[in-house]
């Protein structure tokens, strides 16, 4: 936990509209939502009944990524953008259980996971977690928060995880440059880690999870294999590359579930920066 983090204000949790964060936790069957959330999650299953299923697996995903990064890679610092509502294990226990001197930031822009960030905080005595209240469209406040600079060192490598949250940021809002401009920050050694939506396996139907999302407020765009691609860009990408969730490196923790391409739906990859 951050010692030195001010006492927090009251939250307003804006339970009124649907966010992302707590969509994506309907879809992981939890509990930390509310009507406006589960209208919106309905309209889009009817849209797209495997919604689910492709939020299923890239959360089985990221809990392999940062196992391997942290067994194999020896990656000690991790600055998860785009949080959601805390599920265990969350990212931190998941690492500090290879390695209990890591250290976590977590950054999010939803209110209810700012009033849940003490469950993101439970560090061990040796690591060290911080949460901070930011959005992804703006990188250089989270580069330069206080909540960052006293838990991570800059200087050292550090795995920037991105999972599922640049489908909510669309060309016209600089998603490219955001990327940049937070890998740029990032020491040499360190990784980009990174889950995105795509219609390339069922066109029709992530056109229309789109136009869902977009009627509910928030942006949304999905994003081809080439495209998702293009943010690995000077980066040296880990084998097997840029690929779907369930198969990226199941050597690591192989899931038992035989799951179909347009059931999943999105493109993964790994990538060091040299």
């Amino acid at each position: 936990m951050d010692p030195d983090a001010p006492a927090r204000e009251p939250v307003d949790l804006r339970t009124d509209r649907p966010h992302s964060a707590r969509m994506y936790d309907c879809y992981l069957g939890g509990k930390t939502n509310y009507p406006a959330d589960r209208e919106a999650v309905g309209k889009v299953l009817a849209a797209n009944p495997t919604v689910i299923i492709a939020a299923r697996a890239n959360r089985a995903w990221m809990n392999r990524v940062v196992r391997y990064l942290a067994e194999r890679e020896g990656v000690r610092q991790f600055l998860d953008i785009g949080t959601g509502i805390p599920t265990s294990p969350n990212l931190h226990e998941i690492v500090q259980g290879v390695a209990p001197e890591a250290r976590v930031v977590y950054a999010d822009n939803d209110p209810i996971v700012l009033a849940h960030a003490q469950a993101l905080l439970r560090s061990t005595p040796e690591g060290r977690t911080a949460y901070l209240d930011a959005d992804v469209r703006d990188p250089r406040r989270i580069l330069t928060a206080p909540e960052l600079l006293r838990t991570l060192d800059l200087d050292r490598p550090v795995a920037l995880s991105m999972a599922a949250l640049l489908h909510f940021v669309p060309d016209d809002q600089g998603a490219q440059d955001i990327v940049k401009t937070l890998v740029d920050a990032l020491a040499p050694g360190s990784f980009l880690v990174l889950s995105h939506a795509t219609g390339d396996f069922a066109p029709e139907e992530w056109a229309r999870t789109v136009e869902t999302y977009r009627a509910s407020g928030t942006d949304a765009q999905v994003r081809s294999r080439e495209e998702v691609a293009r943010f690995f860009d000077g980066l040296e990408l880990l084998a097997p590359g840029v690929v779907m969730p369930h198969q990226w490196r199941l050597d690591v923790d192989a899931s038992p579930l035989v799951l179909q391409d347009a059931e999943v739906s999105g493109w993964v990859g790994v990538a060091r920066k040299p």
